[in-house]
């Protein structure tokens, strides 16, 4: 599993500056940090990227997609962009003039890049939901680094970066999650077990947001960031009449064991809680679905049912079943969990002997959430984050007398996300005490340097550290070397996940210190 996190960009000097240019500006200020101390990094690797092909069994022609959806080729910086930005054509790199910097793939194993005019951290491959927090929040690390280090140069900055999925102006942008699960798994279950869940979900993972509409005029508070901006229930776009399930057929592994869920619903989470549940709420539902004992329910008309129970703060709106029965969101939250918690008992992944260290948390925790909001929501708003950020806007209210419709509350909104802890209203919040976190700045600081070390992203994030001159791009599936002497280029791909571990490549790292032997013994293991 693991996230991507389109950021929300604002340029206080610069108000009519491009996005695309701003964003390239993040990436290029943080290749400049992470070369001056000594950690390179790399771009992109295009091969295999197949954004038109649709899980339900086909693919969109390239000249019927939409460009947002052509995500197979790097962004294209025009000169018209960069003269409306004010800004240079070119930007400085250790003292060299290059091209605007629209990717890079980090030490950490995570991609860098800019994506629909927004600066984008990809997080590396993680086997949990502990780990994808983790790696999660280390991008926040990567997006304060860079607001930092723009601050501190006049030429440039400043430039701020929001984890949020709305500027309150009726555009909105993404918090993405990936989660791998076997291609033997028919489509249809996906959809069917994942509907009412997603639909549900917001009210344990809602990041909370001023405004009711796409426009956000509606005077009001609601539960999700996101849900307003969905229209459809099934489809293949990420930025027009988004759905519910999203068909993208992009594995990024082995194609014919696999499949990559590409979820596009969720909201960006400061609170670790909230986010940590997000991946393993999902990740449990997903095991439900795969072992045919999801539950047996349908929601009529979702897509209504999610605006709805994104309005209702009170918890108390009821959403139509296909079966005639009404029920809260809540209580299709309940459903999933108790049907999770029973498949882990038959299994026992969630015991203390004999476990998978995970289930039995991510249980603990989601059934706390549920109770909670049932009841003591003054407890839900230490972690619950769409409730943690309505308590401190209900306490502008009450101070300043202000309507829901004030501009002011749009602000706090906003103010809420900023990823620099001595701005970021939720950030202050955990720095003392009142919103719970999980992990430490220590942890996060590891994360931002170093791969997790039980997937393919080690060995992606430690060639681009070991070998810096060598490593010419990367993807998710695959390296690209360049060995001294030859004009030839050597591709290793990683298409299977669980391959490329420390545990596994670690050796070869220790063995060869020159790329041409490390090449040598790598493909001659591979061979045999």
């Amino acid at each position: 599993m693991g996230s991507e996190t389109e950021f929300g960009i604002h340029a206080p000097n610069s108000p009519g500056a491009n996005a695309t240019w701003l964003s390239s500006q993040v990436i290029a200020a943080y290749a400049r940090l992470t070369r001056s101390a000594s950690r390179p990094e790399t771009g992109w690797d295009y091969t295999d990227e197949t954004p038109l092909r649709d899980a339900r069994g086909w693919s969109v022609e390239r000249s019927e997609a939409h460009p947002d959806q052509l995500t197979d080729a790097e962004p294209v910086l025009t000169a018209e962009a960069v003269a409306l930005a004010h800004g240079p054509a070119e930007i400085e790199l250790d003292g060299d003039q290059e091209p605007a910097l629209m990717n890079l793939v980090l030490g950490n194993g995570a991609r860098l890049y800019v994506d629909h005019a927004h600066p984008e951290y990809s997080s590396p491959e993680v086997t949990n939901p502990r780990d994808a927090l983790r790696w999660d929040v280390a991008g926040d690390a990567v997006a304060l680094a860079t607001v930092r280090a723009l601050a501190d140069d006049p030429a440039r900055g400043p430039i701020n970066l929001y984890k949020n999925n709305t500027d309150g102006k009726g555009a909105s942008y993404g918090s993405h999650e990936n989660y791998l699960v076997p291609r033997s798994v028919p489509f249809s279950d996906l959809v069917r077990g994942l509907t009412p869940f997603f639909v549900s979900r917001q009210l344990v993972c809602g990041a909370g947001r001023v405004g009711l509409g796409q426009d956000g005029k509606g005077p009001g508070y609601q539960v999700s960031q996101r849900a307003d901006y969905f229209e459809a229930e099934v489809g293949l776009e990420t930025t027009m009449r988004r759905p519910i399930i999203n068909t993208r057929d992009e594995p990024h592994a082995v194609a014919d064991k696999y499949r990559r869920l590409h979820v596009i619903i969720g909201d960006a989470n400061v609170s670790h809680v909230a986010n940590y549940l997000k991946f393993g709420t999902t990740a449990l539902v997903l095991s439900l679905i795969e072992a045919g004992r999801a539950p047996q329910v349908e929601v009529h008309e979702p897509v209504s049912a999610m605006h709805r129970l994104s309005h209702d703060t009170s918890l108390g709106e009821r959403v139509r079943l296909l079966d005639g029965r009404q029920v809260t969101g809540l209580e299709l939250q309940w459903m999933y969990f108790e049907a999770a918690a029973k498949l882990a008992a038959d299994t026992g992944v969630a015991t203390a002997d004999g476990g998978d260290g995970h289930t039995a948390e991510v249980l603990a925790r989601w059934e706390r959430a549920l109770t909670d909001l049932g009841g003591d929501r003054d407890a839900a708003a230490g972690y619950v984050e769409w409730l943690a950020k309505l308590r401190v806007l209900e306490g502008y209210r009450s101070r300043d007398g202000l309507a829901w419709g004030d501009a002011r509350l749009g602000l706090v909104d906003i103010q809420w996300s900023d990823v620099r802890p001595e701005r970021g209203i939720a950030l202050r919040l955990a720095a003392r005490g009142s919103l719970e976190t999980m992990v430490g700045p220590a942890s996060v600081a590891a994360a931002v340097a170093e791969p997790p070390p039980d997937t393919r992203a080690w060995f992606r994030g430690t060639s681009i550290k070991r070998f810096p001159g060598s490593v010419v791009s990367a993807s998710w599936d695959s390296v690209v070397f360049a060995t001294p002497g030859s004009y030839r280029l050597q591709r290793v791909p990683t298409r299977e996940p669980l391959r490329g571990t420390r545990a596994l490549t670690q050796g070869l790292f220790d063995e060869h210190a020159r790329i041409e032997d490390f090449l040598a013994a790598l493909l001659g293991e591979r061979r045999t």
